[in-house]
């Protein structure tokens, strides 16, 4: 698997693998976000002109995944990642993680943060099992409660979220 900059021509691409990404969502009662638009393409356009923006392709070099980030408070935000279901369970998104955390070590942050659902197989305890760790509420940094107060407006706050952190080697 080859994880890249994500190219201009593949942002609708990664719009079609969040939405496909987000169905397993409404098997497990929250067709709320699985009816969650993803990011519009301006604003994928943005990371990807940051540098924030990756995708990990198939054999044919097709994305199958991908992550945006940002950073803050010194260290790199995963705003998403998404891996399409046909590539489930191959670590895509473990991958991805890595070359998020690779890049954050390059650039001297301290360690890759995330929001996430506290009690979806594969969100919070998906992330505990690759060296993330929940961080306490009353030890969030600034940006991290600025993230956390958007997502409560945006209502994802309807079920249990935790932000994790994974240190910089």
């Amino acid at each position: 698997m080859r994880i890249r900059p994500v190219l201009p021509s593949e942002l609708p691409v990664l719009q079609e693998i969040e939405r496909a990404a987000g169905e397993v969502f409404r098997e497990i009662g929250m067709a709320e976000i699985a009816d969650d638009e993803p990011f519009p393409v301006d604003v994928l356009e943005r990371y990807r002109r940051a540098g924030r923006n990756w995708v990990a392709c198939d054999e044919a070099g097709r994305p199958v995944g991908y992550l945006v980030a940002e950073p803050a408070d010194g260290g790199l935000h995963v705003e998403q990642v998404s891996v399409h279901p046909d590539a489930a369970r191959r670590g895509v998104g473990r991958a991805l993680l890595a070359y998020a955390g690779e890049r954050a070590r390059e650039e001297g942050l301290s360690g890759l943060t995330l929001t996430t659902f506290a009690d979806v197989p594969w969100n919070a305890p998906y992330y505990g099992r690759l060296g993330f760790h929940v961080v306490p509420e009353d030890r969030l940094t600034p940006g991290l409660r600025a993230i956390r107060a958007r997502e409560a407006e945006l209502g994802l706050d309807r079920w249990p979220r935790v932000c994790m952190r994974r240190d910089s080697p």
